[in-house]
């Protein structure tokens, strides 16, 4: 008889799947399959300091290879700590399977030490959720896992690990690996969508959502050449399309271009490629307005729920972003005079990205952008969380290739350092860079500890305007004059740097960044390049005094 224990069976799983490396945080109560993990050169656990931090770097790696990132966490509070990279899981369509130690099977509701119901914690955030009461269904669990986080719309798989079934000895039957299922669009769909696109007089591709690989990406472009389309890019998916290349017109996100915004809304065919047109892509849905758009729009999604779910499409068609692309170029492309509105949407893209603005302080962010995007290799990944700080990338630099953008369309901070650091681990080869508030670095920066400990040589560019500014930002909108809980009084985050074993560096002036930037690359180690920014730079079109002074004036002519 083959014997293996649950722990073993369950690790022997997942490498038949193709997995590699996870993130986590040990438990007492996964000990069988921590103990699986020993000695094993084909699977690696990554160490790390909180569950939030070890989730992010479980999406990170989902965003990265297309395939589930793994993560491992503790009963109780390690999953509750692990329900961002959740959310931001879900809502980026980020295939990724998180493992939770549970209590022993004869312990169940009696509310033992740490118990939760994990699948009613995670219903509304997880693709599927389940517990494991039998060791020798494991394989079958992990198989459909990954099937689930892969196929159709990706997302995150929950699966809870009683701490005795883990240990229990059986015989399982393994499974062979998984392989992702794709939805392939009808014929006729595909005939339908073409003559719209042939009689259209103002087409607009917006992309996004998950399920798009460098393939996919590459079939993007032989899509936007063929027919002389202006592509745009949804929130935080600005990767999908090269920004250097012609057809590129920018990110319809927060604060976007005004005339980029206008361009949507007066387009004659919205061609929505694997975007679920949320509230950030669509400025809280006045862009593209439900249930109805003023736009003619073609909605291809990979879940079939999602298509009419907010917006009544013309023509609606369930597909995989690959599938349809493939399909679409298979036909001999019949491009309108589109010449000139593709040009002139590239010329505007042009003007915003290129028009770095004057702010007040010492240090511009608007510059420090700009270097970047001029000095940075082209497969320079840039990892952020949530924040103004974030808009600064969005508008001045230039993604070059999928993937090459790691952010949360879920708006939670402290994503940028442990994604950062997952993707250096992965990828060591490429220069990784978080961009991370001081507000936003405090929720997850104690990854810096694991990217020493695994020498992943990130490079975290801090912003610190020495307080919450989104927040400040909407507080002075709606309540000016009267900021309230949005102060932060911060460490010396260079030295709180250093003290990890990291570089740190102090940046005054705009001038300073180059030279303590090549010195942080050259110390071969995670590094910490502080920017001290002033409060009033919120934003790269209006000051917070501005912001401020707009709202009275607002109010006042309300009366």
């Amino acid at each position: 008889m083959n014997l293996r224990n649950g722990g073993q069976i369950l690790i022997d799983s997942l490498v038949t799947h193709g997995a590699s490396i996870a993130f986590g945080v040990p438990g007492e109560s996964y000990l069988a399959a921590l103990d699986a993990m020993h000695g094993r050169d084909d699977f690696r656990f990554i160490i790390c300091r909180q569950e939030g931090g070890a989730a992010m770097m479980a999406d990170a790696v989902g965003k990265l290879t297309g395939r589930p990132g793994i993560c491992f966490v503790t009963r109780g509070p390690g999953a509750t700590n692990a329900s961002p990279g959740i959310h931001i899981a879900q809502h980026d369509s980020t295939p990724m399977i998180l493992f939770i130690g549970q209590v022993a099977r004869d312990q169940r509701d009696r509310g033992a030490f740490q118990e939760v119901d994990y699948k009613r914690h995670f219903a509304d955030m997880a693709k599927w959720v389940a517990e494991i009461d039998d060791a020798a269904r494991i394989p079958e669990y992990i198989s459909r896992a990954f099937h689930t986080a892969t196929s159709g719309r990706p997302g995150p798989v929950v699966l809870a690990l009683p701490e005795d079934m883990l240990t229990d000895e059986v015989e399982a039957v393994d499974t062979p690996p998984f392989r992702a299922v794709e939805a392939a669009p009808p014929a006729e769909d595909i005939d339908r969508f073409t003559d719209m696109l042939a009689e259209a007089e103002r087409p607009f591709v917006l992309v996004g959502g998950g399920g798009w690989d460098g393939n996919v990406c590459a079939e993007l472009v032989r899509f936007a050449e063929a027919w002389n389309l202006p592509v745009s890019s949804g929130f935080r998916s600005q990767d999908r399309l090269d920004n250097n290349h012609p057809n590129y017109t920018g990110d319809v996100g927060i604060g976007p271009n005004p005339k980029l915004a206008q361009r949507v809304r007066d387009t004659d065919l919205l061609i929505a490629l694997g975007s679920r047109m949320g509230e950030m892509t669509t400025s809280g849905y006045t862009l593209i307005e439900p249930p109805h758009p003023k736009q003619t729009l073609v909605h291809i999604f990979p879940d079939a729920s999602e298509i009419g779910r907010v917006y009544h499409p013309a023509l609606g068609i369930h597909s995989s972003m690959g599938p349809f692309l493939r399909a679409v170029n298979g036909r001999n492309a019949r491009p309108g005079g589109w010449g000139e509105w593709t040009a002139s949407a590239r010329d505007d893209y042009e003007a915003w990205n290129g028009n770095l603005p004057t702010v007040p302080g010492d240090v511009s962010m608007a510059e420090v952008v700009g270097w970047l995007r001029d000095q940075l290799p082209r497969d320079t990944v840039i990892c952020n969380g949530a924040g103004n700080f974030s808009m600064w990338m969005h508008r001045f630099y230039r993604y070059g290739h999928y993937r090459s953008q790691l952010a949360p369309t879920s708006g939670s901070m402290g994503y940028g350092t442990p994604a950062a650091v997952a993707a250096k681990i992965l990828q060591p080869e490429r220069t990784v860079i978080a961009i991370a508030g001081d507000g936003d670095f405090l929720m997850n920066g104690q990854e810096l500890a694991t990217a020493m400990q695994y020498g992943a040589a990130i490079i975290v560019i801090l912003v610190n305007n020495g307080m919450y500014g989104t927040i400040r930002m909407h507080q002075e909108r709606e309540f000016p004059g009267r900021p309230s809980g949005t102060e932060l009084r911060n460490p010396d985050f260079a030295a709180l740097a250093r003290a990890y074993g990291a570089h740190g560096e102090v940046v005054e002036h705009t001038h300073e960044f180059p030279d303590a930037f090549a010195r942080a690359q050259k110390s071969g180690k995670p590094a910490l390049i502080e920017l001290k920014v002033d409060p009033e730079a919120i934003t790269a079109v209006a000051t917070l005094s501005q912001i401020r002074e707009q709202a009275i004036e607002r109010k006042k002519a309300k009366g």
